[in-house]
């Protein structure tokens, strides 16, 4: 569902992320039809806004976004981070609302898929719905993963599993894992780990003068990876052993 601002489903670098894996012609043409390419919208754009009806699900095609929820005394929590070939709307399928609004990080162009639609193709064709439910199920446990991130783990065991969260999802759109760039600011980065930005600024000074990373400005980079799983509680899984 991602694609070139001018190119069609099955000329997206990012399609296999979005697409069931061998899909025939004629269904791939059939999902093609249904999706709207949209104007990229600029840092700082709301794409979809908490409580807006729920109409479609989008697919990021470049660039990044946030997802942030609004509380009732105006208190802004910054629940996820959308990356290119990631879907954003599904948890508004069951209420029919947007229970989050979604904030462009930086010029980012999206796919819009009428929900209406996605679901009668969904009906149609197997293999894209049970891609569909993998999808959501993968949503799902992101959500797990998040509650988990924020209930038990001290502040470097957060920032550590977070920068491995961001190394592992950019690692399944082909590109580089242990080297790139923060979309995200350190103030949404600490309100999404439920810290503070001294706490993240901090941190990254102690990875860095640890060897742990280096980092210039946004730009990130990985150095050890082993030692931040060890940090994290997570089990390390060399690069090499998930291309």
């Amino acid at each position: 569902m991602t694609m070139h601002a001018s190119g069609s489903c099955d000329q997206c670098s990012l399609k296999l992320l979005c697409l069931p894996v061998g899909l025939p012609e004629n269904d791939l043409w059939q999902l093609d039809e249904i999706v709207q390419r949209r104007r990229p919208i600029t840092k700082g754009q709301v794409l979809f806004r908490m409580g807006a009806p729920f109409a479609s699900v989008f697919a990021v095609r470049t660039g990044s976004l946030k997802t942030v929820l609004l509380s009732d005394d105006g208190t802004e929590q910054v629940t996820g981070f959308a990356l290119a070939g990631e879907l954003l709307g599904l948890d508004a399928i069951n209420e029919g609302e947007h229970p989050v609004s979604a904030v462009a990080l930086e010029s980012t162009s999206v796919c819009e898929i009428p929900f209406d639609k996605l679901d009668a193709l969904a009906g149609q064709l197997p293999s894209f719905r049970q891609h569909f439910m993998r999808t959501m199920s993968r949503e799902i446990a992101s959500d797990e993963s998040l509650l988990a991130l924020l209930g038990q783990r001290n502040a470097e065991q957060r920032l550590a599993a977070f920068l491995l969260s961001l190394s592992t999802r950019f690692r399944a759109r082909g590109l580089v894992a242990d080297r790139f760039s923060l979309s995200m600011s350190r103030a949404d980065i600490a309100n999404h780990l439920g810290l503070t930005q001294e706490t993240i600024s901090r941190l990254f000074t102690q990875f860095r003068k640890q060897g742990l990373i280096e980092i210039h400005t946004r730009d990130l980079r990985l150095l050890d990876m082993d030692s931040l799983h060890r940090i994290a509680g997570i089990r390390f899984v060399p690069l090499s052993q998930t291309a």
